[in-house]
C-alpha cells in the first residue's frame, strides 16, 4: 500500500518553491539512430547554419539562428515534406540568459515524423514572422507577443489576442505575480466603472474556484433558496423542504401520442 500524503489545501500549493524551476533534460539520442532523420538533417545542414541537432522523445530537435527562421521553415515545409506546424511559442529564460528560447514543431503527414525548431532570442530583440509560410502561425505569435512579449516582425496583425489592448504586462512570465498585483485586481472596476467605485465594489476575486454560498448574486444552495440578493450568513438560512411531485405510469401513458406510447412501452 501507498504511503498515504496530506491533501489538505493541495491546490493552493505551489508544484515548486522555486518559479524559475528548469526541468532536466531527457535523455539524447546520435542522430544516426535514426535513418530518415539523418537524411533529413543532411538536406537541412546543405542549407542552413546548424548550431546543434539531437533526437529527444522521438523528435529530432534543431538548434538555429534566429535570423535564419523564415528560410528554415519554408526549406522544410518545400523540400522536406514537413507540412504542418503544429505548435509554436517561446520559454522564458529571462532571469538565467536574458531571453527566451523560442521552438517551432514541425510534422511530416507523409513520414510520420516530428521535427522542432529552436532558436534563441536576446531580451531587446525580435525575430520575423512565419505566417507568409504558415497561416497556422499568426495566432501563435500574437499568442506569444501577449503573453511572453517575444517581439514579431512583418505580421500581418501584431496585437494582443487575449489581455486587453492596454494591459502593462505580460501574464506567463515568470516574473508576473501569479495572484496578480494592484492594477490587475483593480483593472476591470477602473476600466469599467472609475477608480472612484473602488470602495464600492471592491478588488476583483483572483481564485477562480472560489464559492461563497452566502453570496445570493451568485449561488444559491438547494432547499435553502432565497430571494436575489437577501443578506445572508452562516446560521441564518431559511430551511425549505424539498418535495417531489410523482405521478402515476399509466397517468403518464394516457398523456401520450400513440407513437410515443409505443417508442415508451418498448423501452420499459
Amino acid at each position: 500500500m501507498r504511503q498515504y500524503t496530506p491533501k489538505d489545501d493541495v491546490q493552493r500549493k505551489s508544484p515548486f518553491s522555486d518559479r524559475f524551476f528548469v526541468s532536466p533534460t531527457v535523455p539524447r539520442l546520435e542522430i544516426s539512430s535514426d535513418e530518415i532523420f539523418q537524411a533529413d538533417l543532411e538536406k537541412f545542414q546543405s542549407k542552413i547554419n546548424v548550431q546543434d541537432a539531437y533526437i529527444e522523445h522521438t523528435h529530432l530537435v534543431i538548434h538555429i539562428n534566429k535570423n535564419a527562421i523564415v528560410e528554415a521553415m519554408k526549406f522544410l515545409s518545400e523540400e522536406l515534406e514537413y507540412d504542418m506546424l503544429i505548435e509554436m511559442s517561446a520559454i522564458d529564460y529571462l532571469a538565467a540568459r536574458d531571453g527566451y528560447e523560442l521552438f517551432y514543431e514541425m510534422l511530416s503527414i507523409s513520414k510520420h515524423k516530428r521535427l522542432r525548431i529552436k532558436c534563441f532570442l536576446n531580451k531587446n530583440e525580435s525575430v520575423n514572422s512565419v505566417t507568409s509560410i504558415f497561416d497556422s502561425a499568426n495566432w501563435s505569435e500574437r499568442e506569444m507577443y501577449d503573453m511572453l512579449g517575444v517581439k514579431v516582425d512583418n505580421h500581418p496583425n501584431m496585437k494582443r489576442i487575449i489581455m486587453p489592448d492596454d494591459w502593462y504586462d505580460h501574464p506567463l512570465r515568470k516574473t508576473y505575480p501569479l495572484q496578480g498585483d494592484e492594477v490587475a485586481s483593480w483593472y476591470e472596476v477602473d476600466k469599467i466603472f472609475g477608480k472612484e467605485a473602488r470602495d464600492i465594489i471592491g478588488p476583483e476575486q483572483r481564485d477562480p474556484a472560489a464559492i461563497d454560498r452566502y453570496d445570493t448574486t451568485r449561488f444559491a444552495r438547494l432547499g435553502h433558496e432565497v430571494p436575489f440578493d437577501t443578506k445572508i450568513s452562516e446560521g441564518n438560512e431559511p430551511d425549505t423542504a424539498i418535495s417531489y411531485q410523482e405521478e402515476d405510469a399509466s397517468k403518464i401513458m394516457k398523456r401520450l401520442k400513440p407513437e410515443e406510447s409505443v417508442v415508451l412501452k418498448r423501452r420499459r
